[in-house]
């Protein structure tokens, strides 16, 4: 498959699908997650508490702000990259909202399917993208190859599924 027969996935398109998995993929595992800590995960009475002083146009809403368990925040995130991880194994590249909007992770080369490291480079990636206040995902509407930060790290592109082998 040549570059030209390829058409790359775009940013609101992938912005849709990150919306959707975070909805089908990391919600679930945040409710299961908070369950298992027995609250200790994170203050959710004070973050409720913050909201209605923040509505009530309270300027104090923030001074407190809810503590977050470091040990149970781990367990989240480790958790989310590897459902992540299995449903791109699973699913040839793909997560819920990926398979929803039709679009798939490929070698960025030759268009296959990725592999185990291209996998966990890619999800590391993610963070470095975050990090560098969001550029290394915003990177995608301006690239024609529509590659984050993540992606370049990673080997990796976001297809249109149509076009995929």
């Amino acid at each position: 498959m040549s570059h030209s027969e390829v058409k790359y996935a775009g940013f609101w398109i992938r912005f849709v699908a990150s919306f959707l998995d975070t909805i089908f993929l990391a919600l679930p595992i945040a409710v299961v997650i908070y369950f298992l800590s027995d609250g200790d995960w994170f203050d959710f009475s004070l973050y409720q508490q913050n909201v209605q002083m923040a509505m009530s146009g309270n300027s104090h809403a923030l001074d407190a702000q809810p503590k977050t368990s470091m040990r149970w925040e781990l367990l989240f995130e480790v958790s989310v990259l590897v459902v992540t991880m299995l449903f791109w194994k699973k699913y040839r590249g793909a997560t819920p909202g990926k398979k929803f909007v039709h679009v798939k992770i490929v070698d960025a080369k030759n268009f296959e399917d990725i592999d185990n490291k291209q996998a966990i480079t890619r999800s590391l990636g993610y963070f470095v993208s975050t990090f560098t206040l969001l550029i290394g995902f915003f990177m995608v509407a301006f690239r024609k190859d529509k590659r984050g930060l993540h992606d370049l790290l990673a080997g990796t592109c976001v297809i249109y599924d149509d076009y995929a082998q």
